[in-house]
């Protein structure tokens, strides 16, 4: 559930940036080479214009603009980076949803199987938004069970589902912020809340994953005797 964004003290924020530069520089060979020219040619046209004579107002306009073009590289590498590093791990999805600005409802793996399989259920301004992870047919059969539940409940308010991959017909995970924030807003902030509730309220209920139940977590052959009466 979204929840409203916290002022972050300087100190923080200048921590999270040099996390994130220090994550982007691991994930990205040529986002330091990247960083160096936007620093360096802005400042090295400031200084040439000093030279030439035009006087000292260049010198903080190229730092600026340094710093400017510091951060733009930082933003976008960072985000193909994290992009990157995102593709293929469970629940990638949904920690991206989480991270979006806007009111994004989002409950991850709100329908599972062992082979960790899953669909998450998010609430915003298009609608209700499926996100199937995991092997294809599986997870088109588990989101085809979703929706035949939610539709219970969800009234006239639109539907979408994705099937997060690179196989023809799935939404690969680095295009997941675009084609969210391209979506049609649909309902209103009032929509959003009352079917945010209507939907919490059945999905309150617990379901056990689909599939086989895998060996490490299956009872010892003895413990149902263990628990027997004498």
């Amino acid at each position: 559930m979204a929840k409203p964004q916290e002022k972050v003290p300087r100190g923080e924020r200048l921590k999270q940036i040099g996390q994130v530069f220090a994550f982007t520089a691991r994930q990205d060979k040529w986002f330091v080479p990247l960083v160096i020219a936007a620093v360096l040619i802005p400042l090295a046209v400031a200084v040439l214009l000093l030279l030439l004579g035009l006087g000292w107002v260049w010198i903080p306009i190229g730092v600026m603009v340094a710093l400017l073009g510091a951060l733009i590289v930082l933003n976008l590498r960072s985000n193909a980076a994290m992009m990157n590093a995102a593709e293929g791990q469970p629940g990638a999805a949904a920690s991206i949803m989480e991270n979006m600005r806007g009111d994004w409802r989002v409950r991850p793996a709100a329908s599972s199987t062992t082979q960790f399989d899953m669909v998450h259920v998010v609430i915003g301004r298009p609608g209700v938004i499926l996100l199937g992870e995991g092997q294809p047919q599986r997870v088109r059969s588990l989101m085809s069970q979703e929706k035949r539940r939610l539709s219970k409940v969800i009234g006239n308010a639109p539907m979408y589902d994705y099937v997060i991959g690179n196989e023809d017909g799935d939404l690969p995970i680095r295009k997941l912020r675009t084609t969210m924030m391209r979506l049609p807003r649909n309902l209103t902030g009032k929509d959003v809340n009352s079917l945010d509730k209507r939907l919490g309220a059945l999905m309150s209920r617990p379901q056990m994953p689909k599939g086989a139940i895998p060996k490490n977590m299956r009872p010892s052959k003895g413990a149902f005797r263990q628990q027997r009466p004498r």
